[in-house]
């Protein structure tokens, strides 16, 4: 898991030097992907579900599983998720954040830091409570996100890792703390807030991945693979 961790996390660096203004989101792909096989491992996304990218990668108003295309070409302004998953060794890694192209609006940045800091509020909640759960996480993610005047994606949730992309548990960001399925050492889990700038309210386009806002409005993404242990959580796809 630690090394499956590394990889996905050294291939999110590796894509995150590479943006710019005028790239195509299947340049991107490709260098993600050729990347990973570099590395030894595989791309997990890559024919998961018959997803085509090795990468989702999300622009703007697009909250998660964004196809890589030719034709989506990044502009200055634009805030670009990119989510990514190395297989080694039959052990997965897990990881996306969200990246600015060129000069953003205030907005923007506001959103791409609170999401980011929200999934670091989990982690906290994780850590202090005597019994976590799982709720303490969703929690914690809501009551941050809300209090900045954004709003938690629903319909999607993070989840375990491991031998397989998705595993049990489900992992909402959004919960009751105290409440949910409790957290043991050993758990490892793929945590990933999915942060909108105006309502939570989603849908998905006609190419049955792309996942949108439905009021139009910017959305962001944060995601590690975590490993919970007797001494702490380890965050393995965590690597700047």
């Amino acid at each position: 898991m630690k090394i499956a961790g590394r990889i996905t996390g050294e291939t999110l660096l590796m894509a995150k030097e590479l943006i710019r203004e005028g790239i195509t989101t299947k340049e991107l792909d490709d260098k993600i992907r050729l990347y990973i096989k570099k590395c030894g491992a595989k791309p997990t996304f890559l024919g998961y579900g018959g997803f085509p990218g090795s990468a989702c990668i999300s622009i703007n108003e697009e909250v998660i599983h964004g196809i890589p295309s030719n034709k989506r070409i990044l502009k200055n302004g634009d805030i670009v998720k990119i989510d990514v998953g190395a297989t080694y060794k039959g052990f997965t890694g897990d990881s996306a954040a969200t990246f600015p192209v060129g000069e953003i609006s205030q907005e923007a940045q506001k959103l791409i830091d609170v999401t980011r800091e929200s999934f670091f509020k989990g982690i906290e909640a994780i850590e202090k409570a005597q019994t976590p759960r799982l709720g303490d996480i969703g929690f914690a993610i809501q009551s941050y996100a809300e209090s900045n005047g954004f709003s938690v994606v629903r319909e999607f949730v993070g989840h375990g890792v491991g031998k397989e992309l998705h595993e049990e548990p489900n992992v909402p960001n959004f919960g009751t703390q105290g409440r949910g399925t409790r957290i043991y050492p050993g758990m490892t889990l793929a945590i990933e807030p999915m942060i909108n700038a105006g309502e939570r309210y989603v849908r998905t386009l006609k190419d049955g991945w792309t996942v949108v806002t439905q009021d139009s409005k910017l959305s962001a993404h944060y995601e590690h693979s975590i490993a919970v242990t007797d001494n702490g959580i380890i965050l393995l796809t965590k690597v700047d």
